[in-house]
């Protein structure tokens, strides 16, 4: 069959379920064609199309008739559109003749191959007619306010009926919807049609005495899905013979999204062997932490489906029973090819240049997009059979983008929470995606996002505006946790709410925090003690300057080093007395995209080592590998100035690492910090600096090395007690709370009609439902 629909009052409106209901309906029935039929202009669909939930029309025809276009490719479907344009004398000979009628007002919308206005019903007389006909056109006039001008002959009906003319379709095989007498040519041209509930009553008069038209009790949706059981497009066994089956819901309350395991596995003689982390991510303890206290709960993530292996693939495994009885892990199989791809190579060369402003490295392959798709869905899968009826879904950054859709399509119950991990930049950036319109159109699927400041909260929004009809319901001042006017990524209002086809969705900066006690542990170990010691004697009379990150061409490691080697040549006097000590940890061996900024950068030490070394001193420090994280706890102890330098930063967390060393030691170590690291927008009290700016970078770090004891300790005891107040276990908090607030602050419309009942077409029966 192929269902033509007016869109506004019909396709996009009736009770939410039944909406859900035809959408999955069309998504899943192969032989059902979507066309779009509607009096927008074509850019007033593009918001449409970027709605996940909403499928793909095969064909719109919009503009009241006058353009039909392929719905995927946006291509005109000729001949039809040739014809239409023949006959159109162009929208600037049209304007000047309605100009003499005072009482049009043009209607400021996208509009092709039309004119449309507005105006009351006695404000159109003979003369508009004359006029309109002069230039070989036609007047519409509908819901009593809106009045266009059309080519003559061309309508949403004629435009129509030779669309299922050129596609060889059988008219019988046609349903049309609608609810306007602006909708009354579709069913003038002797198709089966539905006028769905609360039609314009010109419509359902004018329509009153055609067999073949159902008026029905539903509104929108409802009523399409009455009409196909009525006219039984879809055989005696109705719509839910085609509905696909959907699994019972599951029991976990709570649902953690992310992209790793809550645990390590290893193959060890044969079998797959299960430990807890051993890197310093606060983060899982954290997640962990909420299905402490007996919270029913999954943890859904990948793990490698190696064929090689003969033992099953466990989907469901332990987490911890003591610690966490109600809790287990979710495990997605997926190849080691579709991980290379999804993680290593796609989300590192298409998504990360670009969210970090990098675009010009960015590399687009459709093929990886299809294989992102694929796996989001897996990851959409897994989830919906988790999770429990209304449960909470908590996903994790931007490998995840497209679950909130396909999420949303299986499980329209749930309430979908998404963190954004990394930077997310400004529209002009972001939009260089060749997918943006479907990532946001998914994120816009969640009822809460979270980003780490307000300034990248701003940013989404600017981004969505793009893509969709976005209003926004709340605004938060930013000061006076946030800096406002102090830094590159600072910020003096954000939107906290915001509202796009007619959902609310909550927005909010949680900046993630440092588990504080983790690194008082170290610091309390003895053999932290003993190496801080044998630091402090190795190290004697030099000062120390701290640099660690890992090998990204974002981090600013070689800006750093050229303007080290800039203050050597400036201020020969430090020479021998200051040393700078970079950690740089290494890409995964498969990263082959930073190869040439390695040789570069271990070029740049060995200059600046080769020109400035003497006897007992060496300038640079290179560790080019990872430390444990208790040896660079005690390098944190023992930095005077702590140089932290990235070209863009969705936050840094060492530099939190830093100040909790030197506030729990009582230091009095300086900060020195990019301003486009997410974190400057926190952290008041860092030195601020601009690392695109060579002479900034050399100034601040010497400012850093210069700064007098008083200004030093005093500048620590503020970022130490910003640090310790909103540590990892507050921003956790703080952020399902905001989840809970969001959603409780969305209103549900009380008057809904009743949803269509399953295995029940008929219209009587169906009004006399109640909605669930």
């Amino acid at each position: 069959m192929l269902l033509a629909t007016d869109l506004d009052g019909t396709f996009l409106a009736g009770h939410p379920e039944n909406r859900q209901r035809l959408y999955q309906l069309i998504t899943a029935h192969p032989e059902i064609k979507l066309v779009f039929v509607t009096g927008r202009g074509l850019e007033g669909v593009l918001p449409i199309l970027s709605d996940p939930t909403i499928p793909i029309p095969d064909y719109i025809v919009c503009d009241v008739g006058g353009t039909v276009v392929d719905g995927r490719s946006q291509a005109a479907v000729q001949p039809l559109q040739a014809g239409i344009d023949a006959r159109w004398p162009g929208e600037q000979v049209i304007a000047e003749a309605m100009a003499r009628f005072p009482r049009l007002e043009r209607q400021e919308v996208p509009q092709q191959r039309r004119c449309s206005y507005f105006c009351d019903a006695d404000a159109i007389d003979p003369e508009i007619h004359a006029a309109a006909a002069g230039l070989g056109c036609e007047v519409l006039y509908s819901a009593g306010r809106y009045l266009d001008i059309l080519p003559a002959g061309v309508n949403k009906g004629s435009t129509l009926r030779a669309l299922v003319e050129h596609l060889g379709l059988d008219p019988d095989d046609v349903l049309v919807a609608g609810d306007t007498l602006n909708d009354l040519s579709m069913y003038e041209q002797g198709f089966i049609g539905v006028c769905v509930g609360e039609s314009e009553p010109a419509l359902l008069d004018a329509t009153r005495d055609r067999a073949r038209v159902l008026h029905s009790v539903h509104t929108g949706c409802g009523g399409i899905l009455e009409a196909i059981g009525h006219f039984g497009f879809l055989g005696p066994q109705g719509i839910d013979a085609e509905l696909r089956a959907m699994d019972e819901p599951g029991k976990a309350d709570l649902v953690m999204v992310y992209h790793r395991l809550p645990y390590e596995e290893a193959w060890e003689n044969g079998h797959l062997a299960r430990r807890r982390p051993s890197s310093p991510n606060g983060i899982i303890p954290t997640l962990l932490s909420f299905f402490g206290d007996g919270k029913r709960g999954s943890w859904v993530a990948w793990a490698i489906q190696d064929p090689k292996h003969a033992v099953p693939f466990e989907t469901h495994t332990e987490v911890d029973r003591e610690r966490y009885p109600e809790l287990v892990c979710a495990r997605v199989p997926l190849q080691r090819e579709d991980v290379d791809i999804f993680y290593k190579r796609f989300s590192k060369e298409a998504f990360w240049p670009t969210l970090h402003t990098f675009w010009e490295r960015a590399r687009f392959r459709e093929e990886d997009w299809a294989v992102f798709l694929k796996v989001n869905r897996l990851f959409a899968e897994r989830t919906a059979m988790e999770a429990a009826e209304g449960a909470v879904v908590w996903l994790h950054d931007y490998n995840l983008w497209m679950v909130p859709a396909y999420l949303r399509e299986l499980r329209p119950d749930l309430k979908i929470a998404f963190f954004h991990h990394t930077y997310f930049p400004s529209a002009d950036v972001f939009n260089v995606l060749p997918w943006r319109r479907d990532i946001v159109g998914s994120l816009l699927q969640c009822d809460y996002i979270g980003f780490h400041i307000p300034r990248q909260a701003e940013n989404f929004v600017d981004v969505a505006r793009g893509v969709a009809p976005l209003k926004v319901l709340e605004t938060k001042a930013c000061a006076p946790r946030y800096l406002t006017y102090g830094c590159a990524v600072g910020l003096d209002e954000v939107s906290t709410a915001i509202e796009v086809h007619g959902r609310r969705i909550g927005l909010g900066a949680h900046p993630v925090g440092l588990d504080v006690g983790r690194v008082q542990q170290v610091l309390d170990n003895p053999e932290t003690t003993g190496r801080m010691a044998q630091m402090r004697a190795e190290l004697a009379g030099v000062r120390v300057i701290l640099s660690v990150e890992r090998l990204d061409y974002t981090k600013g490691t070689l800006e750093k080093l050229l303007a080290f080697e800039k203050l050597m040549d400036d201020h020969p006097e430090l020479q021998g007395r200051v040393q700078l000590v970079t950690v740089c940890v290494p890409a995964a061996k498969e990263m082959r995209i930073y190869d040439e900024l390695q040789v570069n950068i271990e070029q740049a030490v060995g200059r600046i080592n080769g020109r400035f070394s003497r006897v007992g001193w060496t300038p640079v420090q290179f560790f080019f590998r990872a430390l444990p994280f208790e040896e660079v706890v005690a390098w944190y102890a023992m930095a005077d100035v702590m140089w932290i330098t990235p070209l863009r930063d969705g936050l840094n967390l060492v530099a939190k690492e830093y100040v909790a060393t030197q506030g729990l030691t009582n230091g009095r170590g300086v900060l020195v910090l990019s301003e486009f690291a997410g974190a400057a927008a926190e952290l008041h009290g860092a030195l601020l600096t601009n690392p695109h700016d060579l002479a900034d970078l050399e100034a601040k770090l010497y400012s850093g090395i210069a700064m007098n004891t008083a200004e030093a300790e005093a500048r620590l005891r503020g970022l130490f007690a910003i640090v310790q107040h909103n540590d990892i276990h507050r921003w956790g908090q703080d952020f399902l709370d905001a989840v809970d607030a969001s959603v409780a602050a969305t209103v549900t419309p009380e008057a809904l009609a009743a949803p269509v009942a399953a295995g029940d077409s008929s219209a009587s029966a169906a009004a006399l439902r109640t909605a669930a």
